[in-house]
């Protein structure tokens, strides 16, 4: 049977994307003054007005606006931006249901972990495609500023036969550029310095009979926030799975480890990538649940869709006896209380072999 599977990816200069990467520098900095700082603090764009917003608890003192300004810059920015900031203390009832004689989870919620073993990085193909393009996007526009701006998008969409990865179907591409700039020149430029460069990666997957959609809008030269409005937490597929997993619904961005939406997720692709690569399946998915005030999770399952060497019931025995699903294990496991967090907020959180928690652990038996 023939299914096609698609995900897609977005660059730096998406406006969502952008408050991501804002939220997460404004983490890391917290972290590098205070390594128990609780933050969640977000933000939102449009055109040029940046609203600053949420909760934090820590000692550090944080510029924020010199923070957020230093990464519009960086992103292509030439523009000055009207910031307002609106801020509070974390709330005293999750402060004290966190902060125990063992740390707690600062939320209730449900993550998602996957695997396959589909290619080198353990992750669905499409996903991974989606955001190796990105990134020589944003590689190339650099190099060519006068041409091309922060503002993409990708998707790639990957025929299975029997769930098997076959072949690539279509490559679609959205690329700000300067006006005036022909569609032909684009179209070239896209093909020959981004696209063809990636799939030389991929030649595992038959590409003779790819469908190639290059900025199909026509004019793409209003971009970032001048052409739409952005906040924290609205590409949550993106940065995961690209939709061939599930999702628990909690964002990433802004959060720090105590926060288990991102240490619990974090975490469950940790054991369901030991598990794929210990070669107890072909493919897995791991799924969590916690209460805010407790330090264990309420659930821990594992679906192998059946492609597991061992039963399900008998590979979540093996899970348990190997992995400590409390909060202050995973954030000491993983090491979660470094600011490498403005690292994950573009290109996927997963399938980056730089991140701890994309480094199997051995599993006993």
């Amino acid at each position: 049977m023939k299914k096609i599977i698609t995900s897609e990816s977005v660059n730096c200069g998406h406006p969502d994307k952008t408050c991501d990467i804002i939220a997460d520098s404004f983490l890391d900095e917290a972290l590098r003054q205070d390594k128990n700082s609780q933050m969640a603090v977000e933000c939102a764009i449009k055109d040029d007005r940046l609203m600053i917003y949420g909760e934090t608890t820590t000692t550090a003192k944080i510029n924020y606006e010199e923070i957020a300004r230093k990464v519009l810059k960086d992103i292509g920015y030439t523009n000055e931006f009207d910031i307002t900031k609106i801020l509070s203390q974390q709330s005293p009832n999750i402060a004290n249901a966190v902060k125990k004689q063992e740390l707690c989870a600062n939320d209730q919620g449900i993550m998602f972990g996957y695997a396959t073993d589909e290619n080198k990085y353990f992750m669905p193909y499409p996903i991974i495609i989606a955001h190796k393009l990105v990134k020589a996007y944003d590689d190339f526009r650099r190099k060519n500023s006068q041409k091309y701006f922060a503002d993409a998008k990708s998707q790639v969409s990957i025929c299975y036969e029997d769930g098997v990865p076959v072949s690539i179907d279509t490559i679609l591409m959205s690329v700000s550029h300067v006006k005036g700039l022909e569609h032909e020149t684009i179209i070239n430029d896209i093909k020959l310095e981004v696209i063809n460069p990636v799939l030389k990666e991929f030649s595992q997957l038959n590409t003779d009979n790819i469908k190639y959609i290059i900025n199909p809008s026509g004019e793409f030269y209003i971009w970032g926030s001048f052409s739409d409005s952005g906040c924290v937490g609205r590409k949550i597929i993106v940065d995961t799975y690209g939709g061939v997993a599930k999702v628990g619904g909690g964002c990433f961005s802004s959060k720090n480890a105590t926060k288990v939406d991102r240490s619990g997720a974090y975490y469950a692709r940790y054991v369901a990538k030991s598990i794929v690569a210990n070669a107890l399946a072909k493919k897995c998915e791991v799924e969590l649940s916690y209460a805010i005030g407790l330090a264990n999770p309420i659930s821990v399952e594992v679906n192998t869709f059946g492609s597991g060497k061992f039963s399900d019931d008998k590979i979540k025995e093996i899970v348990l006896k190997n992995f400590d699903f409390s909060v202050s294990n995973m954030i000491k496991e993983l090491d979660l209380l470094n600011p490498i967090y403005s690292k994950t907020a573009c290109y996927g959180h997963f399938g980056r072999d730089e991140f701890s928690w994309e480094k199997p652990k051995k599993i006993s038996l």
